[in-house]
């Protein structure tokens, strides 16, 4: 169900170098050339299984795009095939966590994030044995993991909050829907991994429990909305629509009178039970407007898209996900989020 994928290597060829500028710049149009709402066909986003993202349904599904004015197309992908389609400029936008924008733009392919829809606060989480009850535990043991993804960054962290070293601990790597089963060895003790294949997991050992989640590291993962910077210097006033609607999908979801709705919108959009689904809404912490124009200001902490990329891209560069350092600021920008009142 849920988003993570590592990208295919081979859009890895080209890579960004790092320069001084700062954010984003949006191309300025040719003279005489507008950017005007209207469009002669829709604007293709990309958008996969995860609460951040499946949010998306309550607008597809009210109706709420049309009625701002813009004409969008939302495509269903499988995360890995949506981020493929994007880099092959097959559609204009894509959904994506910040650290796998990087990795596009070392790619060659430079999407813009021009919004976060949220950040995981918990859906990500380390599994553990019985008798393992901290980080610290794990000294001395083995833990299985998918190099490279989402949840390699989060245990990453927590060996670090927990002053431990790559050293002190065993890296066995399995692809992250394997690791329900790797985990009933006798020799894993833990597995890091995303909702709701942490719950596989839970459910396959009997006693285990989650020793860490985001939840404990508020900003380490953000899920966004990334766009072609060339279609985005042609349609700036677009984007400010779509930046408005998703700000009335956060409200409709956040409001009590209308929660129950909206989760089963997006529980039926990925065919489950909306009790069910409602667990990973608790664990996704949705941005709104003004949430994310606070998160848009330069900083070098986790609470700014800004300083949570550089984290992530000191990762990417530390586990060799790319070689050569890449230019963070260029693959964010402020001004549409800035724009929208």
């Amino acid at each position: 169900m849920i988003k993570k994928a590592c990208l295919s290597i081979s859009i890895l060829g080209a890579i960004f170098l790092s320069g001084c500028d700062n954010s984003a710049k949006i191309p300025a149009t040719k003279s005489g050339e507008a950017t005007s709402t209207a469009s002669s066909k829709p604007i293709t986003i990309g958008y996969s299984d995860y609460p951040g993202w499946v949010a998306w349904q309550v607008a597809i599904e009210k109706g709420w795009l049309k009625e701002a004015g813009v004409d969008v197309d939302f495509k269903w992908f499988d995360y890995s095939a949506s981020l493929n389609a994007f880099s092959a400029k097959q559609i204009d936008a894509v959904t994506v966590t910040n650290g796998d924008n990087l990795v596009i733009g070392a790619g060659g392919m430079r999407g813009v994030m021009v919004m976060a829809t949220d950040y995981s606060a918990g859906n990500d989480a380390i599994v553990a044995k019985p008798g393992i009850n901290s980080i610290q535990d794990l000294k001395g043991k083995t833990v299985a993991l998918e190099k490279g993804l989402v949840d390699h960054l989060l245990f990453n962290t927590a060996m670090a909050d927990a002053k431990l070293t790559a050293a002190d601990v065993k890296i066995t790597n399995a692809v992250t829907n394997e690791l329900p089963q790797v985990f009933t060895s006798p020799d894993v003790a833990a597995v890091a991994v995303w909702q709701p294949v942490a719950n596989q997991a839970l459910k396959n050992v009997t006693g285990s429990k989650i020793i860490y989640s985001s939840a404990e590291k508020p900003g380490l993962i953000y899920d966004t909305v990334s766009v072609n910077a060339e279609h985005l210097a042609q349609h700036k006033e677009e984007w400010k629509k779509i930046v408005k609607v998703w700000d009335k999908v956060v409200a409709y979801i956040n409001d009590p009178k209308t929660h129950e709705d909206a989760v089963r919108i997006m529980a039926n959009r990925v065919g489950v039970d909306p009790k069910q689904y409602e667990q990973f809404i608790s664990g996704t912490h949705f941005l709104d407007l003004e949430d994310n124009k606070k998160l848009f200001k330069k900083s070098d902490s986790l609470d700014s898209i800004y300083g949570s990329s550089y984290y992530v891209n000191k990762f990417n560069l530390d586990f060799n996900i790319y070689d050569k350092d890449i230019n963070v600021d260029g693959l964010i920008t402020d001004e549409i989020i800035n724009s929208v009142q």
